[in-house]
């Protein structure tokens, strides 16, 4: 499955496809490795959810490309749960700490 990826591929449990986003040539390789795995789900006859696939932009400055699968743009996301800890865009633990202390209580 990821063979020929230029980005980082994360495979526990979710699929991640990640990198440092610096120059535009480094979007365009997330977009080309974007294009590679949907074209190999197809192959495969698997089937990719694309309701379930987001973007998020982290750091300061991020100029927030836009990326799609197949022909649908993917939806940005302020923050995801990855194995249990919520990251958020600026890499802001606080969010994760008022959720924590809500289930607490």
């Amino acid at each position: 499955m990821d063979s020929g990826i230029e980005c980082t591929l994360s495979k526990f449990g979710n699929n991640k496809l990640h990198d440092i986003v610096n120059m535009l040539e480094r979007k365009d390789e997330i977009q080309r490795d974007l294009d590679r795995l949907v074209r190999r789900t197809s192959v495969n006859l698997m089937k990719l959810n694309k309701g379930k696939c987001k973007v998020l932009h982290l750091g300061h400055g991020n100029p927030c490309y836009k990326y799609r699968l197949g022909d649908e743009l993917m939806e940005s996301s302020p923050a995801e749960k990855d194995v249990r800890v919520l990251v958020d865009k600026i890499l802001d633990m606080s969010w994760q700490c008022a959720l924590a202390a809500q289930e607490v209580t």
